[in-house]
């Protein structure tokens, strides 16, 4: 006798995988934004501590001593 249950194929795509991949997707991404935005923020504070060093130093060299305008009598 016919069986019409064996000539269905074993696994059929449900349209829930189609939101499974999206959703899968969506969550990478989102991820991504976080650490890019972790990097951004880190580039960020390491710019303002370089800008802040270099301020420093040039107040400091500011403060020095003018030798070679010693020296040539300016």
């Amino acid at each position: 006798m016919y069986d019409p249950s064996f000539s269905q194929p074993f696994y059929q795509p449900a349209s829930s995988d189609l939101e499974i991949l999206e959703a899968a997707q969506l969550t990478y991404d989102f991820y991504q934004e976080v650490r890019d935005r972790q990097e951004f923020e880190a580039y960020c504070q390491w710019y303002s501590d370089i800008a802040e060093q270099n301020r420093r130093e040039l107040e400091s060299m500011r403060n020095d001593i003018n030798i070679l305008g010693w020296l040539m009598g300016k």
